[in-house]
C-alpha cells in the first residue's frame, strides 16, 4: 500500500520554490525536498535517504516508488539547488546520504566545530594546589563511592573549557554544580570571574536558583565564598538578548557574551538552533558546562543535541577530547535502592516493556502504581478521586503563596494535546469534577479563582516565559480582585493583571513535554488508548522522573509496553561529526 504523502503548507511551498529554482517538474524531486522540510518539523535535523528509499508514495493521485539511495543521490547531485558540504545552496547532501536544509547543516557544522575546539582546550589559570584542597574539602566523605563521579565531574569542569555532566534525577547534578561554583571562586582569579547560569525555560531557571540558595549554607567553604556564589539564573533567550520580532540575538560570535563561565541546566531540552547560537556567542576562552539527563525527551524543536554530544563522548576513545569532557553521574541520592520510581525508571530506560509493566503492578515496591485505562464513559468517575486528593489542598489555600506551593505537589501528565485523553479533554474533565464539588466556580471559563496557568509564549517585558506556571487568586491588596500570581526570583510571589497575561492555557493537566524542568511530589500519567508516534521510551521515562515520591500510570498494557520498546530516533549528523573528528585526533 502506498504511503499517503501528507505535506504541511510550508513544506509544499518550499518544495515548489526549490523546483522552480531548479527548473524541474520532477515529482520525485518535489517529494524529497518536501520530506527534507517536514523532517525538521518532526524534530530531525536532516532527511535520511535510506528511510524513504524503496518506499511507495501517493502524490496527487499518482503512486511513485522511490528508487534506491544511489539513484536518489544521483538525482539530487544533478540539481543546481543541491550542494555538497561547504557549498552555499538551499539544500546540502552530505557523504552519508543525509539531505539538509542549508540552515540546519550550518547550525550542525558550526556547533560541532565550536564544541570540538572547546573540548580540546584546557582552562587557563588553574592553581592545582588550591583546586585539590577544595575538592578534598567540598567532596569530603565521597571517597569510596562508585567512581567518585561528582568529584570527577567537578575536576573536569575546572580543568577543561567544555564539560558535560549527565545523570538522571537525584544523581546530584545540581549539588555538583554548586560545588563547582565554589571551586571557581576559590581560585586566585575567582573574585574576577564572571559566571552566568542559564536554562531553556523560566520554570527550570527558578528551580536552579532555588537549589543554589538551598545548598549554599551547607558548603564547606568561607562565608566570603558563599556570599560570592551567584544565584541569578536566566533563560537562554534572555542571556543571549533575544531581539523582539526576529530570530536574532544581541550576542553572537561578533559580539560575544562577557562571561568567563557559562553553566547550562536542563540541556536535553535545547534545540539545535538555540544551542548553536549559545555556543557561538561564547568568548574563545570561556568555559561551558552542560547539565542534563540524556535519556529524557529531546527538544520539541529540531535536534537531540545533548544525546548526540553524549553519544560522541561515550563512543570515542579514552584519549578523545569528547570522551574526557563527559562525566555520567550514576549513584542516586534521592531514591534508595529498591525504590519503585528508581526501578521502573531503570526498566523503562532499558526498553524492557514487560518488565516495566510487571514492576508497575508489583505490590512489593513503594511509590508506583498501575491503573488500567478507563474507557471514555468511566474516565470522569475513576479520575475524580485522584483529582480531589491532588487539587483540593491548593484550592482551599488562604494565600497565593500557599496555593502555589501546594499546587506543585501534584500533577496529571499526558502525551497528547487533543482528545479525551489529551490536555484539552482532561483539563475539561478536571474542571467539571472540581466544579461539581464546589471547589471552583466557573462563571467565566477563563477567569476564576484557583485557575492554574501555564504560559505558552515568552514575554520579556513581563518576565514570563514558556513553561512558567501560575494561579489566578484574589489579591488582598487589590480589594480581592483576581490576579495572576507567579513565583518571583527572590523566592516570593508577584502578581500580574489577568488581562495582561501572554498566551497561556489551563494547567491542571499538562503534556510530558511541557513538564520538563519541573518536579512534583506525586504524578498521575495518563496515556491514550491507541499507539501514537509521540509514545516513546523517552516520554514514559521523562513522565516517571517528574515524580519525587510516587507515580501512577494509567494506560493500556499493550500500548504501554510498545511505547517503552520504542526509542526515539532523530536523524542528525552531529554525533557523527563529533565522533569522526575525535577519532581522527
Amino acid at each position: 500500500m502506498a504511503i499517503l504523502f501528507q505535506e504541511r503548507a510550508i513544506d509544499r511551498q518550499f518544495a515548489s520554490f526549490i523546483c522552480r529554482e531548479s527548473g524541474v517538474t520532477s515529482d520525485l524531486f518535489r517529494i524529497l525536498v518536501s520530506l527534507a522540510s517536514s523532517a525538521v518539523g518532526r524534530g530531525n535535523i536532516c532527511l535520511s535517504l535510506a528511510d524513504c528509499a524503496g518506499e511507495p508514495f501517493s502524490l496527487d493521485g499518482k503512486e511513485i516508488v522511490v528508487p534506491d539511495v544511489d539513484a536518489l543521490e544521483k538525482l539530487l547531485r544533478s540539481m543546481p539547488t543541491v550542494g555538497l558540504p561547504g557549498q552555499h545552496c538551499p539544500l546540502v547532501l552530505d557523504l552519508h546520504g543525509r539531505l539538509y536544509l542549508y540552515r540546519y547543516w550550518r547550525y550542525e557544522q558550526e556547533l560541532a566545530g565550536n564544541i570540538l575546539q572547546k573540548a580540546s582546550m584546557q582552562a587557563a589559570g588553574i592553581d592545582e594546589a588550591i583546586l585539590q584542597a577544595g575538592l578534598a574539602r567540598l567532596f569530603r566523605g565521597s571517597e569510596g563511592e562508585k567512581s567518585d563521579r561528582q568529584k570527577e565531574a567537578a575536576s573536569v569542569a575546572l580543568h577543561k573549557q567544555f564539560c558535560v555532566i549527565s545523570g538522571g534525577p537525584g544523581t546530584g547534578k545540581t549539588s555538583t554544580v554548586v560545588r563547582i561554583l565554589a571551586l571557581l571562586l576559590e581560585q586566585k582569579e575567582g573574585p574576577k570571574q564572571k559566571i552566568a547560569m542559564t536554562t531553556p525555560t523560566g520554570k527550570a531557571a527558578a528551580r536552579l536558583k532555588a537549589s543554589v540558595n538551598d545548598m549554599r549554607p551547607a558548603l564547606e567553604c568561607t562565608n566570603e565564598i558563599k556570599l560570592a556564589i551567584p544565584d541569578n539564573v536566566v533563560t537562554i533567550q534572555r542571556l543571549l538578548g533575544a531581539v523582539a520580532g526576529s530570530s536574532r540575538f544581541r550576542y553572537s560570535a561578533k559580539n560575544p557574551l562577557p562571561y568567563d563561565t557559562v553553566i547550562v541546566d536542563e540541556a536535553s531540552m535545547i534545540a539545535l538552533p538555540l544551542m548553536s547560537a549559545l555556543v557561538a556567542a561564547l568568548k574563545p576562552s570561556a568555559r561551558l558546562i552542560l547539565l542534563g539527563d540524556k535519556d529524557q525527551l529531546a527538544s520539541v524543536e529540531a535536534g537531540a543535541v545533548l544525546g548526540d554530544i553524549c553519544s560522541a563522548g561515550e563512543e570515542g576513545s579514552e584519549a578523545s577530547p569528547m570522551s574526557s569532557s563527559l562525566v555520567k553521574l550514576e549513584k542516586n541520592y534521592r531514591f534508595h535502592a529498591g525504590s519503585g520510581i528508581a526501578e521502573i525508571s531503570r526498566a523503562v530506560n532499558a526498553g524492557f516493556g514487560e518488565e516495566a509493566l510487571a514492576l508497575m503492578k508489583s505490590t512489593t515496591l513503594n511509590g508506583i502504581a498501575w491503573q488500567e485505562l478507563p474507557d471514555r464513559e468511566e474516565l470522569r468517575r475513576v479520575l475524580a478521586k485522584k483529582v480531589l486528593e491532588g487539587y483540593r489542598s491548593y484550592l482551599t489555600a488562604e494565600s497565593a503563596t500557599e496555593a502555589l506551593e501546594r499546587f506543585d505537589r501534584f500533577r496529571i501528565l499526558c502525551a497528547l494535546r487533543d482528545g479525551p485523553y489529551g490536555v484539552s479533554g482532561l483539563n475539561s474533565t478536571v474542571e467539571s469534577i472540581l466544579a461539581g464539588e464546589g471547589l471552583i466556580r466557573q462563571e467565566n471559563r477563563e477567569v476564576y479563582r484557583g485557575r492554574p496557568l501555564l504560559v505558552t509564549a515568552n514575554n520579556y517585558s513581563m518576565q514570563l516565559f514558556n513553561g512558567d506556571t501560575g494561579i489566578l487568586f484574589p489579591d488582598p491588596e487589590k480589594e480581592g480582585a483576581l490576579m495572576a500570581f507567579f513565583p518571583a526570583p527572590d523566592g516570593g510571589v508577584r502578581s500580574i493583571p489577568a488581562e495582561r497575561l501572554p498566551l497561556h492555557e489551563t494547567a491542571f493537566v499538562m503534556t510530558v513535554h511541557k513538564s520538563q524542568g519541573s518536579e512534583f511530589n506525586r504524578v498521575v500519567m495518563v496515556l491514550p488508548p491507541l499507539d501514537s508516534d509521540v509514545l516513546t521510551r523517552e516520554l514514559i521515562y521523562t513522565g516517571i522522573t517528574r515524580a519525587k515520591e510516587s507515580v501512577e500510570i494509567w494506560a493500556d498494557e499493550g500500548v504501554f509496553c510498545r511505547a517503552v520498546r520504542k526509542k526515539t530516533e532523530r536523524h542528525s549528523g552531529l554525533g557523527n561529526a563529533l565522533f569522526i573528528s575525535t577519532s581522527r585526533s
